[in-house]
């Protein structure tokens, strides 16, 4: 699956690593509501261009899902400040 990489140049390698390592600072930098969305732009740095087949919950499930989510970061950030804002769509 990974076998481009083999057949990089430094150039093209340091490009690639450059380009991996923005694109998981955005993701590592979201706050607030940018923590609930799927990142098809993170996917999108792979060479693999598939439409990911995601399936969605049904609403009661997909709920107590974001609720454990908030939950866990409540556990492993728990001095993060929060985020009053409401979602504007």
């Amino acid at each position: 699956m990974d076998e481009d990489v083999e057949e990089m140049d430094r150039d093209r390698l340091v490009a690639e690593v450059l380009a991996l390592r923005a694109a998981i600072r955005t993701h590592r930098d979201s706050s607030g509501h940018d923590l609930c969305w799927h990142h098809p732009d993170l996917w999108s740095l792979l060479p693999e261009q598939v439409e990911p087949a995601i399936a969605v919950p049904p609403w009661p499930q997909f709920l107590r899902g974001c609720v454990a989510y908030r939950q866990s970061l409540e556990r492993q950030a728990p001095g993060a400040p929060t985020h009053a804002a409401e979602y504007d769509a």
